[in-house]
């Protein structure tokens, strides 16, 4: 049994009825070459690969009295006919009508006496495509142990012969003594670290003013910690709404060698220009930079499958700047100082004082939070940036042609944006509850065109690339 740390439980304790915290993994699978094809099939080839990969067999096993955060038990086999379903995407089974399930599946919590996750697959795609969501809780795995697990369960080689179960653990490891046990032991280990992490943080705050000062005045960049108030930012509800659409890959990447910024400043700067789009239509106005939640991992090894390892950085959307190159030059800048301040702050300060939260106080405060809070504390959206697999993957004979992913909409904010690269595809997520947008891919049409417009304004053709193999781009319904 293995203890959850301080941000698996972070994930845990802010589930609230209207914050679901689950990501989405979905991937469409090309099966025009697959002889007879059908889910029974699919669903003898994916037994075996879910069960090489022991978290999905793990379940939340509470701690008496609510002493200590919950532990992870291991089941000895996966009840494949609960986990993995069968849905149908409505016709003509193109992007928007997969995107609309998507959405009707985000928009349930799951269910915390199993296995935190579960599968489905779509028929009624168009051209011989079907759609594997993977629905899974983010306090079994964050952006980059989610990526390892996909990128494992995808390889042409893996596992294909039944897997066989493996022994369930000691009940004994369950009883309350044992439980109770364990608690007060990781307590102590608590207690005594906790003296150095005062010092560590001090320093780390003491370091990032100094840095700050500097610096000097910033006038273009928003303030810390004082998101200003938009249409994102209100009481979230239970509803999710979702779209997707794919850029290249290759575009993007020569967009940033281009203007000599990094892949993740084009996002950010391309977030900008749709979230300014979208504020003037929502709004009437979009005259101070917004700041986004950017989750930054800080264990990026390819073998982790489980666990939360990352923390968030905090730089500033430049969403008042109308000129597109302006923009990402700014974004640049605010992201370079986000980074410096998260590194001089040091990396996991704050995931470590995450596991101090109280187990019994720390749930009735997010369900508190969620049902009053009228903007983000923090941030006005979260926005990710995941490298995702590099190789194409293969599932019972069909080739894997698009994979997209998104997190959780957090409390006070209403959307957000993920983007996931696959092969030779940057595929963009948006993810919103039924507040936000009247229809959620009018984020992702101003996305699209908020890069267009970098690349024109770069001196870059502005018609953007098709991306191969992909579903027709959904425009918003106007």
């Amino acid at each position: 049994m293995r203890r959850l740390n301080g941000v698996d439980a972070l994930m845990l304790y802010s589930e609230t009825p209207e914050i679901h915290m689950h990501t989405l993994k979905i991937g469409i699978l090309d099966v025009s070459g697959v002889a007879d094809y059908n889910f029974a099939m699919l669903r003898d080839v994916a037994y075996p690969r879910l069960m090489a990969l022991s978290a999905l067999r793990y379940r939340l096993v509470d701690i008496p009295l609510k002493l200590h955060h919950p532990m992870w038990w291991e089941d000895a086999d996966i009840d494949l006919d609960y986990h993995l379903r069968p849905a149908r995407v409505a016709p003509p089974g193109g992007r928007r009508e997969l995107d609309d399930l998507i959405g009707e599946i985000a928009s349930t919590p799951l269910d915390r006496t199993r296995p935190l996750w579960e599968m489905y697959v779509a028929e009624g795609l168009a051209d011989d495509r079907v759609a594997i969501i993977h629905k899974v809780h983010h306090v079994l795995a964050d952006g980059v142990a989610s990526a390892n697990q996909l990128a494992r369960a995808l390889q042409p080689d893996a596992v294909e012969e039944p897997a066989v179960a493996g022994p369930a653990g000691d009940p004994a490891l369950r009883s309350t003594a044992q439980l109770l046990k364990a608690a007060g032991r990781d307590h102590a280990h608590l207690i005594r670290r906790l003296p150095r992490l005062v010092s560590e943080t001090a320093a780390g705050i003491s370091r990032v003013r100094k840095r700050a000062k500097e610096r000097g005045p910033q006038p273009d960049l928003a303030r810390n910690f004082a998101p200003p108030p938009t249409f994102l930012n209100h009481v979230v509800s239970p509803g999710r709404r979702f779209a997707t659409a794919p850029l290249s890959l290759p575009e993007v990447k020569e967009t940033g060698r281009h203007l000599g910024v990094t892949l993740n400043d084009i996002v950010l700067a391309t977030a900008a220009g749709a979230l300014r789009t979208l504020l003037l239509r929502y709004d009437g106005h979009a005259d101070a930079p917004l700041i986004a939640g950017v989750p930054i991992c800080t264990d990026a090894s390819p073998d982790r499958l489980t666990g939360n390892e990352f923390t968030y950085m905090m730089p500033s959307l430049p969403v008042h700047i109308a000129d597109p190159l302006e923009r990402v030059k700014l974004t640049a800048v605010a992201t370079k100082i986000a980074k410096e301040s998260h590194q001089l702050l040091g990396p996991t300060v704050l995931p470590a004082w995450m596991s101090y939260l109280p187990p019994a106080l720390a749930p009735r405060f997010f369900r508190m939070q969620a049902s009053r809070m009228e903007s983000g504390a923090v941030m006005n959206l979260t926005i990710s940036n995941v490298a995702g697999p590099r190789d194409r993957g293969h599932v019972a004979g069909g080739v894997v042609s698009e994979i997209y992913s998104v997190g959780p909409v957090v409390t006070g904010s209403g959307m957000n944006i993920t983007v996931w690269s696959y092969v030779d595809q940057l595929a963009i997520s948006v993810l919103t509850d039924d507040r936000t947008l009247t229809d959620p891919h009018e984020a992702t049409d101003a996305l699209l065109q908020a890069f267009a417009d970098i690349r024109r304004a770069a001196g870059l053709p502005g018609e953007l690339a098709t991306v191969g193999s992909t579903l027709p781009l959904a425009a918003a319904s106007r």
